[in-house]
């Protein structure tokens, strides 16, 4: 039986090189991928999924009111599995269209991304996941301290952490790094006795 996966992690730890590796797998076995990514992320172009150690593959990119299942069903049946990156950008009723691929179609569905934001709240696409998916994996990765990082800090141009703002800003390393809620914690008390944290 076929199954909607949410595989899930902070930033840094290798969720989209999971994806192309996961890809690869099922293509070295002749069978036929949807690469999906939602078109919000343009990071590395409109219709590239690119991981952090240089894997890259073409993806089909999608707008926010593109009907998956409707998509999958008309254009892409022959496809035997799918699978999308940055999922946690997709709208909760993708997410059911997803659901919807794997129950009607018997295909199974593969998401990758992030369950938070930089404020540790929920991405509306990670929470229908995690409400409806049949199986929810994490993708660990490590703070500096050696903890589990578990928090998506958002950073300005000097370093520091920002605590408000869109809950969408696209940015690699250069925006945002990964660590536990401890020195998340920590870093944003050092920052308010200095003179507060930055929007």
């Amino acid at each position: 039986m076929a199954k909607l996966y949410f595989k899930f992690g902070a930033m840094g730890c290798s969720k989209t090189a999971q994806a192309l590796i996961t890809k690869f797998n099922y293509e070295e076995r002749n069978m036929k991928v949807l690469l999906l990514k939602p078109a919000v992320d343009t990071r590395d172009g409109a219709s590239v999924v690119k991981s952090r150690i240089g894997l890259m593959q073409d993806a089909l990119a999608v707008g926010e009111k593109e009907d998956l299942f409707r998509l999958y069903a008309e254009k892409h049946a022959d496809c035997q599995v799918v699978i999308v990156d940055e999922c946690q950008f997709l709208t909760p009723a993708q997410v059911d269209q997803l659901a919807d691929i794997v129950i009607q179609k018997n295909i199974p569905v593969l998401c990758f991304g992030l369950s938070t934001d930089f404020t540790t709240h929920l991405f509306p696409g990670s929470k229908r996941l995690f409400e409806i998916a049949e199986s929810i994996s994490e993708i660990k990765s490590v703070c500096t301290c050696g903890a589990k990082a578990t928090v998506n800090a958002r950073l300005d141009d000097s370093g520091r952490i920002v605590t408000e703002g869109s809950q969408v800003l696209l940015g690699g390393n250069d925006r945002y790094v990964a660590m536990c809620r401890k020195c998340w914690l920590r870093m944003r008390a050092e920052q308010e006795k200095e003179g507060g944290a930055h929007a």
